[in-house]
């Protein structure tokens, strides 16, 4: 079976799969051993679970039935230089988060897998978005076996519409539970179409589009076009990053405001500025 094979990854620049998967991106893959390799599997949308693997060198492997989703999931089809290179040449700040934290990668996650989890890591830590993920998926998602373990799919937005608000608010999702079943029940009535926001060019229309769903701000839908829709030009700005704006580059700006200044400062990469930058501020300040 084709699966069952590992192959090389190729890509360029720099990559650590630890730091991305601890980035806050990205909240349920789990540590296994597959055929004696030790690495990381989790289900991307529907379907099986995929496994990849770094060594100690920074090589990384996959199956081979999973090398261009695992590719495109992880942000391993682009060069991390080409996106430095349009970062302000002049930001010691920036450079030293680059420095500390090189190999992160922002991820391309399945859209509405990206939204239900950012409604639902309101004012959470790690730990508890995680937990939340895990019991939504083992709850409503479809489950999968792999290397002796159960894997279960983010549940599709027909599921958690049938589900209820009560039993959501059973996992653990206090007031989060109406906001996700309100997106759920909007996405599989059609009243969200998801594959247009993530092709919109206007990056404020697409943020406005998410806007309209119940619980979802600024914050949550630039999250959503950054690491769902490969939108590089969003920015989050949450308590980390106003944190690090107000104390490094002395910015008092508030609100759209402090958005637009962020746009213009760090450019068309803004979205993979504020990764280095995030990482940097939460191990750092």
């Amino acid at each position: 079976m084709a699966r069952t094979t590992l192959v090389e990854l190729p890509f360029e620049g720099d990559f650590s799969l630890r730091d991305t998967l601890k980035s806050g991106q990205i909240f349920h893959w789990e540590p296994v051993v597959f055929r004696g390799v030790e690495g990381h599997a989790g289900c991307i949308g529907a379907g099986w679970p995929a496994f990849v693997a770094q060594d100690a060198a920074g090589a990384v492997r996959t199956l081979t039935g999973d090398v261009e989703r695992v590719r495109r999931y992880f942000g391993l089809d682009h060069s991390t230089a080409a996106v430095r290179s349009a970062f302000p040449g002049e930001d010691p700040v920036l450079r030293e988060a680059v420095a500390y934290c090189p190999g992160i990668r922002v991820a391309r996650q399945p859209l509405w897998e990206c939204l239900a989890t950012f409604i639902t890591s309101s004012l959470k830590q790690v730990a508890h978005i995680r937990a939340i993920s895990l019991s939504l998926r083992e709850r409503f998602g479809e489950r999968y076996e792999f290397a002796g373990r159960a894997f279960h799919a983010y549940p599709t937005p027909e599921a958690l519409s049938a589900a209820g608000e009560e039993a959501l608010r059973s996992c653990a999702l206090g007031y989060r539970a109406k906001s996700l079943h309100l997106a759920a029940r909007a996405v599989a009535a059609g009243e969200i179409d998801l594959a247009a926001v993530e092709r919109e060019p206007s990056l404020e229309r697409a943020r406005e589009e998410l806007m309209r769903l119940h619980g979802v701000g600024g914050k949550i839908a630039n999250c959503v076009l950054l690491f769902g829709a490969g939108r590089w030009d969003a920015f989050p700005i949450d308590v980390w990053m106003e944190r690090i704006l107000r104390e490094h580059y002395r910015k008092r700006l508030k609100g759209p405001k402090l958005q637009a200044w962020a746009g213009r400062h760090f450019g068309p990469h803004a979205g993979y500025a504020q990764q280095y930058l995030f990482h940097f501020a939460r191990k750092t300040l």
